[in-house]
């Protein structure tokens, strides 16, 4: 074997060659192209003509020679080996049958490997024939969680979606979901379909957004292109909901038109227009209304509606008899807080309340008052707020068995009775935004215990990306922070100043609110009986006395009374 350098156009072709069928105009672009960028990796194989000539045959590397000579390459190296007696027919037969395509993952960390030798995206793409979008996309793919990459290369590879929903993942994501789905000994098949799913999240994309690059960057969304999608559209999107339906909802707000309103949406996505609303479908009137929404998708939407003429009163002007149609279409602007806040508040107070409950001081008729008010909670039947599962009192037996001896008899000291009423609070005053919320006497429990000393700091940033601008803004007064133009640089200076300080927004603090507290003072209270002529809930007809194992009602009430005196 010898190793020489010819002009590649001397060579002459194989008539005994194994492959005769034309190879793909892509897979030649793709070779001629490497071939510029890199030259000929790996030298054709020719063997000596044969009949006296003295010129050379190849016999592999056809497409090697052709494309250096589209190339225009002057001299390439060539392996000389003898003459075969078949012509090299077996060689090149077995030759093309031996090779294999590369490994997917092995191209993938390949590729990677090349850029952390120093090659550009845009020269690795010169030389594989491929646009810089493909290598971004297969060098992302390399990026995924190595064991989840050894496992695709044996063989088990997910679809295209799937990759897509892990590739987009985070490693530490990919982490703790791989660790669920990881395959073992008795099952080596992954669920590519469970492992996608634990790492999808919802995407807003750039083209459904209204609002242009000022509120962008005011509310921190960072585009993330999709190098999964067509290149021919726009794949930009956001896993930040929060942000991109604020910007969305304050774009609205900004180009309202004039009898508009901002509506929400169903579970369903169907708009919430106001009573009595007709919607129109033809061309509107100027008298007509338009209501702006956001659909599913985040998109921004309008529809137009009527609302009935208002009769005139006898009496009344023109003027008067149409204000009314017109208070009826009014704006709602973003909450301050969204629904996550409320949740992470609802958890943060009944911290707060079960901590107030354990450590702080509580007279004894207080707390004696505060367990006849746990009970009156709307989440009494009881599914415990407290940690762990916990639901439906399954707790409160040993608080009551805390009462009893060692000879099982009930008996028990004043401090151990405490401690019993306080651990029985706990599990049952909730102030979460769940099953297990209690309701205002949460609120009014907290307020009476000083509660609201136990908050913890809010000042951080999954709470504070939960506002709104104008609550957030609000945030700053009493700070030396002053708002940002940009709502995240706002957050960011807020997070670091009470990063060692203490912030609680006014909407966690325990103060019931008037209204809903004497709505539930009048819904609990106690009410005589209506004189009526049928029965009541109880069977018992109206107007005479109720009684409960024998007695009257109101002489077992008369009964507790003299008991607690």
């Amino acid at each position: 074997m010898e190793l020489k350098f010819v002009d590649p156009r001397s060579l002459k072709d194989n008539p005994d060659k194994a492959r005769r069928s034309k190879s793909s105009p892509q897979a030649d672009a793709l070779l001629l192209a490497t071939i510029k960028a890199v030259g000929i990796v790996q030298p054709p194989i020719v063997a000596a003509e044969a009949d006296g000539g003295n010129g050379f045959v190849i016999d592999e590397g056809h497409r090697r020679v052709k494309q250096a000579i589209a190339a225009g390459l002057e001299e390439v190296a060539v392996l000389v080996v003898p003459r075969a007696e078949d012509g090299g027919a077996m060689r090149s037969l077995v030759t093309t049958i031996a090779h294999e395509q590369l490994n997917p993952v092995d191209q993938w960390r390949a590729i990677e490997r090349l850029v952390a030798l120093g090659w550009t995206e845009e020269a690795i793409g010169i030389a594989l024939a491929q646009s810089v979008r493909q290598i971004k996309k297969l060098r992302l793919l390399a990026n995924v969680l190595p064991a989840m990459l050894d496992h695709m290369a044996k063989g088990d590879m997910p679809d295209e979606r799937q990759l897509r929903a892990i590739a987009a993942a985070s490693l530490e994501e990919q982490k703790e979901v791989w660790k669920a789905h990881k395959p073992t000994k008795g099952d080596p098949q992954v669920s590519w379909w469970a492992v996608a799913n634990g790492l999808v999240k919802t995407r807003m994309y750039a083209r459904d957004a209204s609002f242009g690059d000022d509120l962008r960057e005011a509310y921190g969304i960072a585009w993330v292109e999709d190098l999964f999608a067509p290149a021919d559209q726009d794949s930009r999107y956001t896993t930040d909901v929060e942000a991109f339906l604020g910007a969305q909802q304050e774009w609205m707000t900004q180009h309202l038109p004039k009898k508009g309103v901002i509506a929400e949406t169903n579970s369903w996505g169907e708009v919430k227009l106001p009573p009595k609303a007709e919607r129109v479908y033809g061309t509107p009137k100027k008298s007509d209304h338009t209501a702006m929404y956001l659909d599913r998708e985040g998109k921004v939407k309008s529809l137009h509606f009527r609302m009935p003429e208002t009769k005139k009163a006898k009496g009344k002007s023109a003027e008067d008899a149409g204000g009314d149609d017109e208070a009826i279409v009014v704006s709602k602007p973003r909450p301050d807080v969204t629904r996550k806040g409320i949740e992470m508040i609802g958890d943060l107070r009944t911290d707060a309340l079960h901590e107030a409950l354990s450590r702080a001081p509580i007279e004894d008729d207080t707390l004696m008052a505060l367990l006849v008010l746990a009970f009156a909670g709307q989440n009494v039947r009881v599914d415990s707020g407290a940690g762990g599962d916990h639901g439906f009192g399954r707790r409160f037996p040993r608080h009551a068995a805390t009462l009893f001896d060692a000879e099982g008899k009930f008996a028990f000291d004043t401090d151990t009775l405490r401690i019993a009423a306080r651990g029985v609070l706990i599990d049952v005053l909730s102030c979460r935004e769940n099953i297990s919320k209690s309701g205002i006497v949460s609120i009014v429990a907290g307020s009476a215990i000083g509660a609201d000393g136990f908050l913890a700091n809010m000042g951080t940033e999954d709470f504070l990306s939960c506002l709104s601008r104008p609550a957030l803004e609000t945030s700053c007064s009493d700070t030396p922070v002053l708002p940002r133009a940009r709502v995240k640089d706002t957050r960011a200076a807020l997070v670091e100043h009470f990063r060692e300080g203490h912030f609680v927004h006014p909407a966690a603090l325990f103060a019931a609110d008037g209204a809903g507290l004497a709505e539930w003072l009048a819904k609990s209270a106690v009410t005589e009986v209506e004189d009526d002529d049928g029965p009541d809930e109880e069977g018992v007809v109206a107007g005479e006395d109720r009684v409960v194992d024998g007695a009257p009602t109101d002489e077992l009430e008369e009964g507790y009374r003299e008991a607690a005196e």
